[in-house]
């Protein structure tokens, strides 16, 4: 690898938003038109039409640190490269593991032109769908416990609810791993009223989509999947009732 092709390609970091080509910035799509590869999750990359010129490289779910590599060493050869993710990169996605391969990996990864364009990420696409229910202060956490300890994520949840943050919860429960959002909920009756809202916001902005609003005592398990977002509100998310789906928000103003 010599100093010019360093300098020649450039990597950049893609958010594809929650599904609809709509929602994907004009910034991702420029860099997805001058790229020479595509690198990601097989379904990711599968949203990039094909062309001349352009070599799609899929990989499998959990071989995020692999593929980060895989994208650098073709930047550091002179190619225009974009790992793609959905949502927002930055957001439980691509962008921490190419910085943490940068870290570890070869120090002339450290030269290359590294970007990350930001995208628009399900807690935020959720949210609009519903009206405003992350208005006030708000956190997001990801509940699969493949790369924390679950001990972790619980202290989490129930720090979060004692803050009265509003809470997105991400990948909430999965056929690997079932019994996870079923021990979030139980965390969210010890402590929390059973009629806190909550929103389970699935497939967001695809034809699959479904917005369902039910108060924490109606929550099921089974309600979510890993294409789930929820949304659990804070003591002050507000339900405005209408035909069909209700308007939630948070207020801004916190009342002492």
């Amino acid at each position: 690898m010599s100093a010019s092709d360093t300098k020649a390609g450039w990597l950049a970091v893609a958010g594809l938003g929650p599904g609809d080509a709509q929602l994907v910035t004009s910034q991702a799509e420029a860099a997805i038109a001058e790229a020479t590869d595509v690198v990601g999750y097989g379904p990711y990359v599968r949203r990039i039409a094909p062309r001349a010129g352009l070599r799609r490289h899929e990989s499998d779910n959990r071989e995020e640190i692999e593929r980060a590599r895989h994208a650098l060493t073709l930047a550091a050869e002179g190619r225009r490269v974009v790992v793609v993710s959905s949502g927002d990169p930055g957001v439980f996605a691509m962008a921490s593991a190419v910085f943490e391969a940068v870290e570890h990996g070869d120090p002339r990864w450290r030269e290359l032109d590294i970007r990350v364009l930001p995208g628009i990420t399900a807690m935020l696409a959720a949210a609009a769908r519903a009206g405003a229910p992350l208005g006030h202060d708000f956190c997001a956490i990801n509940l699969s416990d493949n790369l924390k300890p679950w001990t972790l994520i619980e202290r989490r949840l129930r720090l979060a609810v004692e803050a009265d943050f509003a809470i997105a919860l991400y990948n909430p429960r999965s056929v690997a791993r079932p019994e996870g959002f079923a021990r979030a909920l139980d965390q969210l009756h010890a402590v929390c009223a059973p009629g806190r809202i909550l929103i389970f916001a699935r497939a967001v902005s695809t034809p699959d989509e479904d917005i369902r609003v039910v108060p924490l005592a109606q929550a099921r398990p089974e309600m979510a999947d890993m294409r789930t977002v929820v949304l659990v509100g804070s003591s002050a998310t507000r339900i405005i009732a209408r035909q069909g789906t209700p308007f939630i928000y948070t207020p801004r103003a916190v009342l002492a």
